[in-house]
């Protein structure tokens, strides 16, 4: 298990780390275009994911804030439940880093530092960070190994059946 919280930790120190780097060198809006479809840019985000109840008038600040914390309480949970699912508790550790950098920022700024801008022509994809990035990448592990899991569940049932 310290070697799951070792990873979240690695990656709530680079969340961070590259937060401050930004925020140190560029002016809140101010764009630096790096590629003709990538741009650093600094943006705070008081909503979830795509600025989701950015508007809220406060309140999803405090909402969540709990709401990373409960989802830390499980996911640590589940990484003691389940050690021997490798896949499984990886996923789960970038997702908690993710988490805990972002709830550091909600509980520290009131607010979340986005800084990675992709776009195509007129087509723009929200801003995003270090965070979100172990967080999305997290969950299509953990998508993908319950598809795996399943595919073994069903295979297991089957040769049952024909025994």
């Amino acid at each position: 298990m310290r070697n799951w919280l070792g990873l979240s930790g690695i990656i709530v120190a680079l969340d961070l780390y590259t937060k401050h780097l930004v925020q140190s060198a560029l002016t809140y809006g101010e764009h630096v275009p790096v590629t003709s479809f990538f741009d650093l840019v600094l943006f705070h985000n008081e909503g979830a994911a795509f600025s989701f109840l950015a508007g809220a008038g406060g309140w999803q600040r405090l909402f969540f804030s709990a709401f990373a914390i409960i989802a830390s309480g499980v996911i640590i949970h589940l990484l003691r439940k389940h050690p021997e699912k490798k896949l499984f508790c990886f996923a789960l550790s970038l997702v908690l880093g993710g988490a805990l950098g972002n709830l550091y920022d909600r509980l520290t700024l009131g607010y979340v530092v986005d800084f990675l801008f992709f776009h195509y022509e007129t087509f723009y994809w929200p801003a995003f960070n270090v965070a979100d990035s172990t967080i999305t990448v997290g969950v299509i592990l953990l998508l993908w190994d319950g598809l795996i899991e399943e595919k073994v569940h069903a295979g297991k049932q089957e040769r049952s059946l024909r025994s």
